[in-house]
């Protein structure tokens, strides 16, 4: 593919100059992120991309960044299968920045695309820095996490605890900003607790900085993943700027993504546990949204899949940690697929054999190969 206009250019417009008034109009009215994702991509990726920025146009459907699960290979796997986008796992930026080869592994992005690097950080240097290197690695999006919870994250004032600051979390945005010439995004929550529920405020500032799109999970920081999400809620965010919105929490099937949007008024949904044992499942919704049905997957193509996804952990990791970071996924594959008495169960998860590993993955979805429910 031909090098993107848009690179080392100064920003959008030059991407556009030779394009048609149609879609010069469609531009305008769209977040400067997804103007610049249409140019990156094929001509039949450019067309179905530009289809669903118009209005009334089908949502979309992404898998979440979840911190030690959404490895190189899980979003390989799911943007294979249909998912609108897939975003890294978390990824602290003072480590990247320094090098440090897990949060290199965690920023991989080869064979993705549209590859989008999510950071974590608390100082706008290392932001700054950690989005350069990313970029400069591969990646076509930089999204900033202001949404995770976990106390070693907000204790540490990064994640969700920057909602409680919005001067400190605006320089950080800005220091992103400026730092990278491709999309800039941030995930957060509705705030940090009921009594600051400041995420309107929030996409202000960030759309006033020059931010390109937002996701935000319809929980506070407090609530943790405790209760259910409110996708109303989200809909303040939704008036209040004109990039695009993502919702995100408690999205794991179409019916679910349809309440969520017809709650929120947001552009997509964006799904994390439901997807894991089921990477298929982001891409079934996608599809669903659509109006389309939903390529279902055999029971041996799923086994194909989780044993993929085995090895790619064994081939990023290596075996003696690739076989501790897999047992998350092979739970949830051993469930998914139901074909597991207790004992393989539990052989599954804790064999150090990788041929025994993918013989019980095959066994777990071993049942007649016939196309099943996208939504099982």
């Amino acid at each position: 593919m031909a090098p993107c206009a848009c690179e080392g250019t100064g920003g959008i417009a030059p991407a556009l100059s030779g394009a048609s008034p149609e879609i010069k109009s469609e531009a305008a009215c769209v977040g400067a992120a997804f103007v610049y994702l249409l140019c990156r991509m094929s001509d039949d990726h450019y067309l179905s991309a530009l289809r669903s920025r118009r209005p009334g146009a089908a949502p979309l459907a992404l898998l979440a960044p979840l911190s030690g699960v959404t490895d190189l290979h899980m979003r390989r796997i799911a943007r294979r299968l249909g998912a609108s986008a897939v975003v890294s796992e978390m990824v602290a930026a003072a480590e990247f920045a320094r090098g440090a080869s897990e949060a290199r592994l965690r920023a991989e992005g080869s064979g993705v695309d549209v590859h989008i690097v999510q950071l974590a950080g608390c100082q706008p240097e290392p932001m700054a820095e950690a989005a350069r290197l990313a970029v400069g690695s591969g990646a076509q999006v930089v999204d900033i996490n202001m949404g995770c919870p976990a106390k070693v994250v907000t204790g540490g004032a990064s994640g969700s605890a920057l909602m409680r600051d919005l001067d400190h979390a605006s320089r950080l945005l800005e220091a992103v900003r400026g730092a990278v010439s491709v999309p800039v995004t941030l995930k957060m929550r509705l705030g940090w607790d009921h009594q600051s529920l400041n995420a309107a405020d929030l996409a202000r500032r960030a759309e006033g900085i020059g931010l390109d799109g937002l996701t935000v999970h319809g929980r506070t920081r407090q609530q943790f993943y405790k209760g259910q999400a409110d996708w109303a809620a989200i809909r303040a965010v939704v008036e209040a700027v004109r990039l695009p919105v993502i919702a995100n929490g408690d999205v794991g099937d179409l019916a679910q993504a349809q309440a969520c949007l017809a709650a929120s008024g947001a552009a997509g949904v964006m799904i994390g546990r439901a997807a894991v044992g089921r990477p298929w499942r982001v891409g079934a919704v996608a599809a669903g949204l659509r109006g389309e049905a939903p390529r279902g997957l055999t029971r041996a193509e799923r086994g194909s899949v989780a044993v993929e996804h085995y090895d790619g952990l064994i081939a990023l990791y290596g075996v003696a940690m690739g076989v501790r970071h897999a047992r998350k996924h092979l739970a949830a594959y051993a469930e998914a697929g139901g074909g597991l008495d207790a004992a393989d169960r539990t052989r599954l998860l804790t064999t150090t054999d990788p041929s025994t590993a993918r013989a019980l993955l095959r066994a777990a979805f071993g049942a007649p190969a016939r196309a099943i429910p996208e939504a099982a």
